[in-house]
C-alpha cells in the first residue's frame, strides 16, 4: 500500500456515556475539516486489577465507560462521507478474528472503504484474561488473528491453520472495500514492534514522538521484507497541538497527525475542536 505522503490531521478521543456524542463529534469533526476520528477500546475494567496503568496513577473512568469502538465508528459512518474512521487501538486480542473480520469488512463498506484498523495486544492482564485470551503470548495471537482476517478479507474461500487460530475453508461476506482490506496500524512502541509491522502492517501508529533509532529500526525491518519507508504510513497518536512542533513532527515524516481530545461534553470538546482546527490552518498555510 502506497500513501500520498500528504500530511493529514485527526482526531482521537474516548467517546462515554458522560462524553459528547459519537455522532455529534464526528459531525463537527468533518465540518472542521479533519481528516480522521480514531476511538480506542476496552470492552470492561476489572474491579480487581493487578496490572498497573501504563501512564502511571489512577486509571482514568473513560477506560470503563467508552462505547464499543466499532459501534461508534458505524454511527459516525452514517453521518459523515469524507473522513476516515479507526480504531486507535482495537483489542484483537480480545475478539473472534472471524468476527471481527466480518464487523470491519462491514464497517468498511458501509463506509465506502474509509475504515483503518489501528491494532495492539494491550496492557491489563485481567481484562484479557477475562475474555479467555493468554496474556503470555498475546502477540502470537494477535498475529495469527490478523493474518486469519487478511485470508478471509482476500479470499472467497478461506482457511487458516496456526497455533492457536485454526479453521478449514470459511465463506464470509462482505469484502472490505478496500483492496487487501482496510490499513492496519501497529499502536505499540516496543524493540519487537518493527518486525511485526513488516510482516503484517501497513503502518506504525507510536504515541506521543519518532525517535531517529526507531525510525532506523522500522527501516531496516521494512526492508528485511523487501518494503520500504515510502509504503509504510507512520500515524503520531498524542500530537502536540503547536504550531512548530507539529511542523517538525512532518519533517521526520509523519504522515498523519492525531490531536487527543478528552471525554468531555460538547461545550468543553467543541471550543478546543475549534482551536485545533486553527491550528491546521496556519501549519496548512505555512
Amino acid at each position: 500500500m502506497t500513501y500520498s505522503k500528504t500530511p493529514q490531521f485527526g482526531i482521537n478521543m474516548f467517546p462515554t456515556d458522560k462524553s459528547i456524542q459519537p455522532v455529534e463529534l464526528a459531525r463537527a469533526v468533518e465540518e472542521r475539516g479533519f481528516d480522521s476520528l480514531f476511538f480506542p477500546e476496552h470492552t470492561h475494567i476489572p474491579v480487581s486489577r493487578d496490572t498497573p496503568f501504563p501512564q502511571g496513577g489512577d486509571l482514568p473512568e473513560m477506560y470503563w465507560r467508552s462505547h464499543d469502538p466499532l459501534i461508534a465508528l458505524a454511527a459516525c459512518a452514517a453521518v459523515t462521507s469524507k473522513i476516515k474512521l479507526g480504531t486507535g487501538i482495537c483489542l484483537v486480542i480480545e475478539r473472534d478474528p472471524i468476527q471481527l473480520a466480518k464487523e470491519i469488512a462491514s464497517l468498511d463498506m458501509i463506509s465506502n472503504g474509509r475504515v483503518i484498523l489501528g491494532i495492539g495486544a494491550g496492557w491489563n492482564r485481567e481484562e484479557m484474561e477475562n475474555h479467555g485470551a493468554d496474556y503470555t503470548n498475546r502477540w502470537k495471537i494477535l498475529r495469527e488473528k490478523i493474518l486469519a482476517m487478511k485470508e478471509i478479507w482476500n479470499n472467497d474461500e478461506a482457511e487458516f491453520h496456526g497455533e492457536f487460530i485454526d479453521f478449514d475453508p470459511i465463506w464470509s461476506w462482505p469484502k472490505p472495500v478496500q483492496k487487501g482490506g482496510p490499513p492496519i496500524l501497529m499502536g505499540a512502541q516496543s524493540k519487537w514492534s518493527f518486525d511485526r509491522i513488516a510482516e503484517y502492517c501497513d503502518g506504525w501508529m507510536p504515541l506521543g514522538g519518532l525517535g531517529s533509532s526507531s525510525m532506523g529500526q522500522l527501516k531496516t525491518s521494512l526492508e528485511a521484507r523487501g518494503r520500504t519507508l515510502e509504503d509504510c504510513n507512520l500515524t503520531l497518536f498524542g500530537a502536540a497541538p503547536d504550531v512548530e512542533k507539529i511542523q517538525f513532527r512532518i519533517s521526520q515524516g509523519c504522515d498523519d497527525l492525531i490531536f487527543g481530545l478528552p471525554p468531555a461534553d460538547a461545550d468543553t470538546v467543541l471550543p478546543m475542536l475549534d482551536k485545533l482546527a486553527e491550528t491546521v490552518a496556519t501549519v496548512k498555510a505555512g
